[in-house]
């Protein structure tokens, strides 16, 4: 994180070291794909309770990710009070509204239809947590001084990558959801103008009849999204 001052580099041993020999690598690799390969992305949420603990912890994974310069340039807001995401829903459907009536454009909007989206956003309400990812567009210290904070976009992404993770590992399921602009969060949850939100995650257990879209999943086949010059 960002230190005021002059801060020296400082080597320390390795704190962790997971040994492996190559077939317990191997297995490791398959377990975990195996892991994730059952995640899907759900619009129905159960009603069941999700308890803050398995939130937080799951929050923590994601502030264990790499970021540029180690600013950790993200904020998450975890929200269960039902009034504050009825709020939310209101304010997303309304720039819904505005997208699917033609600011997305023709492209987009086609590349959708598979997906099944609309306007309405039930699930903003219906599942027990909404966690909005803000990234830290600068930061600022306590005497009001601002600083710069590198990669941000980059590094924000993989906390959310590991967040994702983290809640399915937990056995919870999660929908991400973007409404733009998306400037309405930061009066919702009281954040400041140096962070942007960029995304909304629902999260919960999936309704006993939730279904998901089957082009979701047609994934590309590894030989598509991997090139090895060995």
């Amino acid at each position: 994180m960002y230190h005021e001052g002059q801060i020296s580099y400082e080597p320390v041993p390795l704190p962790d070291r997971r040994e492996m020999d190559d077939a317990e690598m191997a297995a490791a690799a398959e377990a975990f794909l195996s892991l994730m390969k059952g995640r899907h992305s759900v619009r129905d949420f159960d009603t069941r309770p999700v308890a803050q603990e398995v939130i937080a912890r799951c929050v923590e994974t994601a502030g264990r990710a790499p970021s540029g310069a180690n600013h950790q340039p993200w904020h998450f807001v975890a929200i269960a009070d039902p009034a504050m995401k009825a709020e939310i829903r209101g304010a997303a459907e309304s720039e819904e509204e505005k997208f699917y009536a033609g600011g997305a454009g023709d492209a987009w909007l086609k590349a959708l239809e598979p997906i099944g989206t609309g306007v309405s956003k039930p699930h903003l309400e219906a599942a027990p947590w909404l966690i909005v990812v803000f990234a830290q567009r600068y930061g600022v210290t306590k005497e009001g001084t601002r600083y710069k904070n590198y990669y941000v976009p980059e590094s924000v992404g993989i906390a959310t990558g590991f967040l994702i993770a983290a809640l399915h590992n937990a056995g919870l399921s999660a929908l991400t959801h973007t409404p733009n602009p998306m400037r309405f969060l930061n009066g919702l949850c009281d954040r400041p103008e140096s962070e942007k939100p960029v995304m909304i995650l629902a999260v919960g257990h999936p309704a006993e009849g939730a279904t998901v879209p089957a082009v979701a999943k047609i994934k590309k086949p590894l030989e598509e999204i991997l090139t090895v010059r060995a």
